[in-house]
């Protein structure tokens, strides 16, 4: 018998590969480039190999119309102009989600700095709202705050996934820690689904498709991109790239020769 949450998780992914596009950055950081109209970006790469966008609830109301993919809604945020940039708060509830047809909730944790305990009960209440709902729970699980020397520790970056996996959430993304043996090791430590987070603009379209590469060879079941995608000068051109790499096992340097070539 299928489940609410695996008709969503469906929705969401593809063959249980992730290619997502985080746009959830406008209260954060307002309409930084490649933002300044969320969904001309959905819909130009839509039809290139997405499989879903994470974006917050104003951005899904105000879509001219549905997107072709699957569609987490966002439910956490803090700004840059706060005194508490790294304290997340609730802006909304997994009831909500459901009557706004979302096919699954995102919430962002920060572990290891003085606002991580609130943090954590707001993982551990809404996984419980999203179970009783049938809703798939994507937690990005960031070392971030006081208490983290090096964000992409191996040690640290296991400790961070598997703490969304024991808070219930559905899929975690993370940070990848550099190198396809020390992720691996991460990936076999949770038992749930892991993307990866794409960080800072890289400096080349190879450099980010390594990386997807590398994650992707250790066990990621994909990758959650925000700047990479929506800032590139074609965001459907490096969603294809991408898509070779996650669907089709296609390696980094094929896929740049395909983006130099067009």
């Amino acid at each position: 018998m299928v489940s609410g949450n695996q008709i969503r998780l469906n929705r969401i992914l593809r063959k249980g590969r992730m290619l997502c596009i985080p746009m959830d950055h406008g209260i954060s950081n307002g309409p930084i480039e490649g933002l300044e109209d969320p969904a001309s970006t959905i819909y130009k790469c839509e039809g290139h190999g997405l499989t879903s966008v994470i974006i917050n609830k104003g951005i899904l109301k105000t879509l001219p119309k549905p997107t072709k993919v699957g569609v987490l809604v966002h439910f956490s945020s803090s700004t840059s102009l706060s005194l508490s940039p790294n304290r997340k708060m609730l802006t909304g509830t997994v009831k909500e989600a459901v009557a706004m047809g979302a096919d699954g909730v995102s919430l962002h944790i920060n572990i290891g700095g003085k606002e991580e305990p609130e943090m954590l009960e707001q993982l551990g209440m809404t996984a419980d709202q999203c179970h009783k709902w049938g809703m798939p729970l994507l937690a990005m699980m960031y070392p971030r705050g006081e208490n983290i020397k090096d964000p992409h520790d191996p040690e640290i970056v296991a400790h961070v996934a598997r703490i969304g996996a024991e808070c219930g959430a559905d899929i975690v993304k993370t940070l990848y820690t550099g190198d396809i043996e020390s992720f691996a090791k991460i990936v076999k430590s949770t038992p749930v689904p892991i993307v990866i987070a794409g960080g800072p603009k890289t400096k080349t379209d190879l450099d980010i498709l390594q990386m997807t590469e590398d994650a992707m060879t250790a066990g990621a079941k994909g990758i959650t991109y925000g700047r990479n995608i929506f800032a590139h000068k074609t965001p459907e051109k490096i969603v294809e790239a991408l898509a070779d790499i996650i669907f089709r096992k296609v390696t980094a340097k094929e896929a740049m020769k395909k983006i130099e070539q067009e």
